[in-house]
């Protein structure tokens, strides 16, 4: 279960992480003592690779985190904690956004998430999103002054460019970057997964399962909760939906043939690439983690492998992975 995570060679790492977003927000209520038992849950289990952000529930994510690794029973030093910065939310607006890269503004969020998180060291520090009105070099310019300072142990990027990777290269070792992957999300598999490859950078793919999608849990988005950001995912919605809705049919189907849950199949599929990529799925339920522990566990053929492949080309999903106007902060 514990490898090495590539260009991060400190610390151990298991090959399954666990996402927390959903603990605060996006994916309709939750409830902080469940949530904190689920973290616990997945740490007894050897997951020890969380993922959150300062902008998810406006610190609230992190503030959560902090309290399930105080009350754990486990020690500090075998979690790697995973953080970001970048996305601003407004105070009075919760659907705004801004998008910022300024040193001055990483530093105030490094120290605002260090002391929320209640430690000295963030394991992994990631830009949430490019800022394109801030040149890459300037940004991961301040995040090294975070690594000599011993605030910062490895820096990533997110959903960021070969171009801008390359550019932030040339200032600092990048670590890892974190980006949509799934068997549904596969536009990093012609340029960007090569490059990570042959620059020792791990991928750190968040929605493996397509937000849930790939569980086939969810068949009729009427029935997510009224604040469940899905509702308004391209993805989800009207004929996007039915025509996505056929792939998970197959997808189900072959998983049953492997005593597999459909989420099973889906991780497994990322996981028996043998790329090193680390997928991040997020839950909430105890169930899910002890589901998800055995999809890391599971090996594909080749057979299964080619199926799969060929079930979820690019051109069968329909609809964008975010809303048009998000799309536009991606990939940059």
């Amino acid at each position: 279960m514990i490898q090495k995570l590539q260009s991060i060679n400190k610390k151990d790492i298991s090959n399954l992480g666990l996402g927390l977003m959903g603990m605060s927000e996006f994916y309709g209520s939750s409830d902080d003592a469940e949530s904190i038992k689920t973290i616990h849950h997945a740490l007894d289990k050897g997951i020890n690779f969380l993922d959150t952000a300062d902008m998810y529930g406006q610190g609230h994510n992190e503030s959560l985190l902090n309290l399930a690794i105080q009350s754990w029973s486990g020690s500090r030093e075998d979690i790697f904690i995973c953080t970001k910065f970048g996305i601003q939310r407004s105070a009075t607006d919760p659907k705004a956004r801004a998008i910022n890269g300024r040193p001055e503004y990483l530093k105030q969020a490094c120290d605002a998430s260090l002391k929320r998180l209640g430690i000295e060291t963030i394991d992994l520090y990631y830009q949430h999103r490019v800022d394109p009105t801030v040149p890459i070099e300037e940004t991961v310019g301040a995040m090294k002054e975070l690594v000599d300072q011993g605030k910062v142990r490895y820096l990533g990027l997110s959903e960021a460019s070969v171009n801008t990777i390359s550019k932030a290269l040339s200032v600092h070792p990048i670590a890892a970057l974190q980006s949509e992957y799934s068997l549904w999300s596969r536009h990093l598999e012609a340029e960007i997964l090569p490059f990570l490859e042959s620059n020792g950078i791990r991928l750190v793919a968040y929605s493996p399962l397509g937000r849930g999608f790939l569980t086939g849990s969810i068949k009729d988005t009427r029935k997510l909760e009224e604040n469940d950001f899905r509702r308004n995912n391209p993805r989800f919605q009207d004929k996007n939906l039915d025509q996505n809705l056929k792939l998970i049919q197959e997808l189900e189907s072959i998983a049953n043939k492997l005593n597999l849950s459909a989420g099973q199949l889906a991780l497994a599929w990322i996981i028996s690439q043998k790329k090193g990529i680390l997928p991040i799925p997020g839950t909430r339920k105890i169930s899910r983690i002890d589901e998800n522990f055995k999809a890391s566990e599971t090996k594909l053929d080749s057979i299964t492998m080619d199926q799969l492949n060929t079930i979820f080309t690019p051109n069968k999903v329909a609809g964008f992975r975010y809303a048009e106007a998000v799309m536009k902060n991606l990939d940059l």
